[in-house]
């Protein structure tokens, strides 16, 4: 009954809440200033519960991406429209940057995330694979370098190369695997962005060894992807502050991120 529950009241709490007049409850002072502080605590309490049904359920937020430069052509604004499409209402912020500038604008906290190939380990960053990729051999269309849909690196040394420079973490993982394996061209150009390399190879002026990325880019009808042999992959990563988990709408951003990268590679079921 309510009186055993107010009588139990009572003694936990060590004094009356309400005095007994003519058979009447009368609230006492305490219980008023009780009162005042419970009912705080239960609106503070419905609004906490407001709070997470809203952030469970609402496309109200924003998400700031970075990416290194081959993303930004084609991959991550295809990615940003399709799911925009399911998430209407999801803002986002888009930078196009190098891996280092990345890096640091994920510890200045102006970025959420960072999309990049093969992203050097630095402490206080997560980063999670999403795709494997590789390289792959770029050639003018009206140059045959081999009766195959594939071409080894030896038979690559007479013809005029377009190389990436070594400055990218990229560049770094192709300047040593060639290096390894003894592999000299006849470099005509040096770039350090991808796409330059990949124009100048639609002009004619020789070929090149870009990232999947890059050459299934669109644009530039006039150039032609052999693979490589041997293969030389490299992983495709997003990268985050370990300080600052990711929203549970950015989560699923890079899932959705991780699915079209695949697609995007011809790799959608692996």
């Amino acid at each position: 009954s309510v009186s055993k529950v107010l009588a139990h009241a009572e003694q936990v709490l060590g004094y009356a809440l309400f005095e007994r007049v003519r058979g009447a409850l009368i609230p006492t002072p305490e219980a008023h200033r009780l009162f005042k502080s419970v009912s705080t605590v239960y609106q503070n309490m419905e609004q906490l519960r407001r709070l997470a049904r809203n952030l469970q359920s609402s496309d109200e937020s924003r998400i700031r991406v970075a990416a290194t430069p081959a993303f930004g052509l084609q991959l991550l604004p295809s990615t940003v429209s399709s799911f925009l499409l399911a998430h209407g209402k999801t803002a986002f912020g888009i930078e196009t940057l190098h891996y280092e500038e990345m890096a640091l604008a994920l510890e200045e906290q102006r970025i959420d995330i960072g999309l990049a190939f093969d992203p050097p380990s630095k402490p206080g960053l997560g980063i999670d694979e999403i795709a494997t990729a590789e390289f792959v051999v770029l050639a003018p269309v009206h140059l045959k370098i081999s009766d195959k849909a594939v071409v080894n690196i030896r038979d690559l040394g007479n013809l005029p190369f377009i190389k990436l420079s070594g400055r990218s973490p990229l560049g770094q993982v192709l300047t040593r695997r060639l290096e390894d394996r003894s592999t000299e061209f006849k470099t005509i150009v040096t770039c350090d962005t991808y796409h330059v390399a990949k124009s100048l190879v639609a002009d004619g002026t020789g070929i090149t060894i870009v990232d999947e990325i890059t050459a299934l880019s669109a644009g530039h009808d006039d150039v032609k992807i052999w693979r490589l042999a041997p293969t030389i992959q490299f992983p495709i990563s997003v990268i985050h502050a370990d300080s600052r988990p990711l929203s549970m709408m950015a989560r699923q951003f890079v899932e959705h991120l991780q699915i079209r990268t695949r697609e995007f590679l011809g790799r959608g079921d692996s």
